[in-house]
């Protein structure tokens, strides 16, 4: 297999298409005859990168990597930052508005799920500058 390379635009605030992105790489790695648990991993992982970046980063990109050993994920916005990333990391802790938590989002869940399904998770973030989550899941875990 060659490597498959993706990128996808993420809009800020727009709910109708949020998670299209990590959808569409579900069904490549389907596609590509992934084992189901590597598909599920690296799919709510995304999606929990993807729906961070349209509630706090003002929308954003994803850049999609799949050879033949893992799958390369960047998520990046352009968004406020996070300024205790260690906080942030906490099962619970939200900054979501209200308004978002009313439709079912923003309950805190969103890094920690990232870290399970991870192999290797690295974030880097700056305040007023934005936030990049990298994400590695490995086919074989090293």
């Amino acid at each position: 297999m060659g490597t498959v390379v993706r990128d996808y635009m993420i809009p800020a605030n727009d709910f109708t298409v949020a998670g299209e992105a990590s959808s569409r790489v579900r069904k490549i790695l389907t596609q590509l005859g992934v084992s189901p648990d590597i598909v599920k991993r690296t799919s709510i992982a995304m999606y929990e990168a993807e729906i961070n970046a349209v509630i706090h980063g003002n929308g954003g990109n994803a850049h999609v990597e799949i050879d033949e050993n893992k799958i390369y994920i960047r998520i990046s916005d352009e968004g406020p930052g996070i300024p205790d990333l260690e906080l942030a990391m906490q099962e619970g802790y939200s900054t979501a508005p209200d308004s978002i938590r009313e439709m079912g989002f923003g309950a805190g869940m969103g890094l920690s799920n990232i870290k399970k399904n991870a192999d290797i998770l690295d974030i880097q973030t700056e305040v007023n500058k934005g936030t990049t989550v990298n994400i590695t899941v490995f086919f074989n875990r090293p």
